[in-house]
């Protein structure tokens, strides 16, 4: 049985907006101050209409961040998995699986041979998102999201399960997991995958900028999609299981735009995605099962093409439509990965949900108090704006914070972690 996702306190009593700037300032909504480590700190924004709720009680201060360069020479690495002798997989999206040798400075960085003559490089879409398997120190697993192309042309967004050398050389491609998922020029191709706390498999996808797709729920784009990891079948007790259509079976949220970063909270479950908004809002939300997220670009199906200037979360028409735990306001960072840091090491922000911005060039770390709602938000001095865009960011098994930048020169892994 899949583990329940709780609603994000206050969604029915208005959504929750923090403008962050795209630059190294802030824009304050409620009270900025100067964070203890090193950053510049929002004070607590509650739902709009609601009474003030207290944040999280941290034990420490806030620490300063230490970012060390693991390695260098990549090009737009999309995705890290860690293995279980210590090294890394990147996925890099023009069509590179690098394996890295270590995850401290100066590990080297080789790529993997492996068959992506079927990827289709164009836009957004390229070699996306990566699961190493839970199994993999015996299956030496581990699935991908690409496009994929057939004489050119694209067909389709897939998830595809590949098997790692013994010598970590060369990858083979054991099967198509799951095909179909929508495809047009590369934009808004998501696509990450991330393991629930049950062992299910989360997809969070993109629109692929079609009007239509995010309200149609017999179709894999604009979704959350749940599955097993091994047979790339739905799981029974999805939201929409009984459904004739084979499609709509996968489908656990929709009313998506362009999800690009899924994480599951420690100790509860819990489900949140960030969400590319179009020139405003960029969006967190708090996932629940058979939810619609209120993305429309085609207006309930009454305007052809692409109509970016509807609301991110349309309340209007689709009155339950789930209300965002965070905003970015009236401009875009540019979200994308998510993660949940872990460990007392990092006193303040144990717990604290980090979201990495492309067009932003910096890391945001949410914090989010007990009913799941936002309690505030911190911007780290050490990761705003020096690496340039972030994509990646994925927890490993030391407790820090793996992140990629995605500046398509030389890019790099960074590893961040508390200063001790």
């Amino acid at each position: 049985m899949s583990t329940p996702l709780r609603t994000a306190r206050g969604t029915s009593r208005g959504k929750l907006l923090l403008v962050v700037a795209a630059v190294a300032s802030v824009t304050v909504v409620a009270g900025c101050t100067g964070g203890p480590g090193g950053g510049d700190h929002v004070g607590q924004v509650p739902p709009t209409g609601s009474a003030s709720a207290p944040g999280p009680t941290a034990s420490t201060a806030a620490p300063v961040l230490d970012v060390e360069v693991v390695t260098r020479g990549l090009t737009h690495g999309w995705d890290v998995g860690f293995l279980p002798d210590g090294r890394a997989l990147v996925t890099e999206r023009p069509g590179k699986i690098a394996l890295v040798s270590g995850l401290r400075a100066a590990a080297t960085s080789t790529t993997v041979r492996a068959d992506l003559s079927d990827l289709f490089v164009a836009g957004e879409g390229g070699l996306m998102g990566m699961v190493v398997h839970p199994d993999f120190a015996s299956s030496r697993r581990f699935t991908t999201c690409q496009t994929h192309q057939e004489g050119g042309r694209p067909v389709d967004i897939r998830l595809v399960t590949w098997r790692l050398s013994d010598d970590g050389r060369s990858a083979a491609r054991e099967k198509d997991l799951l095909t179909g998922l929508p495809i047009s020029t590369g934009r808004h191709s998501g696509c990450r995958p991330t393991i629930a706390a049950d062992g299910a498999l989360l997809v969070g996808t993109g629109d692929t900028a079609q009007g239509a797709v995010s309200q149609d729920l017999t179709s894999l784009g604009g979704k959350v999609l749940r599955l097993d990891l091994q047979t790339g079948k739905p799981l029974p007790d999805n939201p929409f299981a009984s459904s004739p259509n084979d499609r709509q079976r996968y489908v656990y949220s929709y009313g998506h735009r362009n999800l690009q970063g899924v994480a599951v909270q420690p100790g509860t479950g819990a489900v949140y995605t960030a969400e590319h908004g179009p020139s405003s809002n960029d969006e967190v939300n708090l996932i629940r099962a058979g939810a619609n997220y209120g993305w429309d670009p085609s207006q309930g199906g009454t305007v052809g093409g692409y109509d970016e200037g509807v609301p991110m979360t349309d309340t209007r028409r689709y009155p339950d439509a789930v209300l965002a735990v965070w905003q970015s306001g009236s401009t875009t960072q540019a979200v994308c990965a998510a993660a949940f840091l872990r460990g007392p090491q990092w006193g303040a922000y144990d717990g604290a949900l980090v979201i990495t911005a492309l067009k932003g060039a910096k890391l945001l770390l949410l914090r989010l108090d007990a009913a799941g709602a936002l309690a505030d938000v911190t911007i780290p001095t050490a990761t705003n704006g020096p690496y340039g865009r972030l994509r990646a960011a994925r927890v490993g098994p030391d407790n820090a914070l793996y992140v990629t930048t995605t500046n398509g020169d030389d890019d790099a892994l960074l590893r961040i972690s508390p200063r001790a």
